[in-house]
């Protein structure tokens, strides 16, 4: 194992250099400039623009931008915002709104997403299962914004249950969000588990437990269940590393001061200093929690080996 967690964190490296190339490739190649409407409605002087585009690397040539990046990353200097303050900075006091809000979700993802999923393998072909199997369906095929709008209106206003907006961003004004957020997340883990569940349920092992006279809960619970949850553990994974991004349309929806909302003001103003800064967090935290799921293999399924 310890082999295995070495080798997957020197695979790494390459990996996000690799990513860091294209990402700082994409936020420059923007279309759009950034001075616009820096001056207001009239176009800045020749003198500020000068200034503006030496100030912050801009007249450089792409490949010389891109060392001098590299440079300061390993050093943790993610550079300067067109605001002169640090991307270190705008990231350490947006990131922990945003983590909060990721938590919220994927502990959704997780309690309901993945009991929903058990409860209708178990009761395969009952109201349970189909109730599950509709309400998915629903949730998946309603976009974001409107379960967001739908969330605030019902309760928010009417119910009075939750702040329709953030606010300081506290734990009881994120839940809200955090369950729209993670509620298409919820549809995707239930379907999974439920639809793996079902088919382990009718492999020849458990039929074997069966026989050799194991209570059914001890043969669901000790042999189905485990084998059943690896994909929905690949794809809980794979989402922390969008939700710990902030998704961009629920942080715009209910005003939350995160990671989404400074990517989207990012992309708006052209600032590709902080748009790279965010987005390669997102990758390191992906990589991480990438590595993370694949040592759970291992103790899901000891037949999956990391040697």
């Amino acid at each position: 194992m310890g082999k295995y967690v070495v080798r997957r964190l020197l695979m790494m490296i390459p990996t996000f250099l690799g990513a860091t190339f294209i990402i700082f490739f994409l936020a420059y190649a923007m279309p759009g400039d950034p001075l616009a409407g820096r001056c207001g409605q009239r176009p800045c002087s020749a003198n500020y623009a000068a200034w503006f585009y030496a100030h912050y690397g801009l007249d450089k040539p792409f490949f010389i931008r891109y060392v001098i990046y590299l440079k300061g990353l390993f050093t943790g200097d993610l550079g300067v915002n067109f605001y002169n303050n640090t991307v270190v900075h705008e990231l350490a006091i947006r990131y922990p709104t945003t983590i909060r809000l990721a938590l919220i979700a994927v502990l959704c993802e997780i309690i309901i997403g993945i009991t929903a999923g058990i409860l209708a393998g178990i009761r395969r072909g009952r109201f349970i299962d189909a109730l599950v199997t509709v309400s998915t369906l629903v949730v998946i095929a309603i976009p974001v914004f409107v379960l967001g709008g739908l969330g605030q209106m019902i309760f928010g206003i009417k119910l009075r249950w939750f702040p329709v907006t953030s606010g300081d961003g506290s734990w009881y004004q994120l839940l809200m969000p955090g369950v729209v957020l993670g509620s298409l997340y919820i549809a995707y883990v239930a379907r999974l588990t439920r639809t793996n569940l079902v088919e382990n349920l009718r492999a020849d092992y458990v039929r074997t437990a069966y026989a050799k006279g194991m209570l059914p809960r001890r043969a669901i619970g000790l042999h189905a269940m485990r084998n059943s949850l690896i994909p929905s553990i690949t794809y809980i994974g794979a989402s922390v590393g969008g939700l710990m991004g902030g998704a961009i349309i629920t942080e715009r929806i209910f005003n939350i001061n995160g990671v989404g909302s400074l990517i989207f003001r990012s992309i708006n103003q052209r600032d590709g200093q902080t748009l790279v800064g965010a987005i390669l967090v997102i990758v390191v935290i992906y990589m991480v929690v990438t590595l993370i799921v694949d040592v759970l293999y291992g103790y899901l399924d000891p037949r999956i080996g990391h040697e």
